[in-house]
């Protein structure tokens, strides 16, 4: 298995369906508060069966490479664009699936996660791209408030400039199906941009490191 071949394959995909844009004169506003000159819409892959598919493929076999699935017990999706890749993925790896609010509803039993969790039980957490990494420890402190345990977490897309600090110092691993690297040599390839542009948004990129 050549996990750049999915990287790559990942990438080409995202920049097919129009999943990443680029406005480096107009930046966007990201969920962290920062300013990017670059956003991924992982969300937009639900609306494209075939390149939907290819991805849950991709990510199961990943998955199944760098984890071994006995030790995982619970597939869970974060609210809200981790669920459908979680619902995926969880009947693909034929493993039940949890999901967990950003906070706890407030009314009848104030869950904050649905679904059955029994205590101790090894949880992967899934979600569509991971930024500042914030969300993530947000979801991971619910798991673990519920009795389960977190160790990894698996997104579609890694920015890869602001969270592998904070994952690192709550002993959690990162597995991701592509990144900006990987974008960056497909945008090369296409010569979608502009090389300013491209030279833009590598040092918007190497500033955040």
């Amino acid at each position: 298995m050549n996990l750049d071949n999915f990287k790559n394959k990942t990438a080409k995909i995202l920049l097919d369906i129009k999943a990443i844009n680029f406005q480096p004169k107009k930046p966007f506003k990201l969920t962290s508060g920062k300013l990017s000159p670059v956003y991924v819409d992982c969300r937009k892959i639900i609306s494209h069966l075939k390149e939907r598919r290819l991805i849950i493929n991709m990510g199961s076999k990943l998955i199944k490479k760098k984890i071994n699935l006995r030790n995982i017990d619970y597939i869970a999706g974060g609210e809200t664009a981790g669920i459908p890749y979680a619902s995926w993925i969880s009947e693909k790896l034929n493993k039940p699936m949890i999901y967990i609010r950003k906070k706890p509803k407030g009314f009848g039993k104030l869950s904050q996660i649905e679904g059955e969790i029994k205590n101790k039980s090894r949880v992967l957490l899934i979600e569509d791209l991971s930024t500042d990494g914030k969300s993530k420890i947000n979801f991971c402190n619910a798991i673990k408030k519920a009795g389960g345990e977190i160790k990894n977490i698996f997104v579609i897309f890694n920015y890869g400039i602001y969270s592998d600090a904070v994952f690192k110092r709550n002993n959690l691993k990162l597995h991701f199906l592509t990144n900006w690297k990987f974008v960056i040599k497909n945008l090369k390839k296409k010569k979608s941009l502009k090389n300013e542009e491209i030279l833009e948004i590598e040092n918007f990129l190497s500033k955040k490191n």
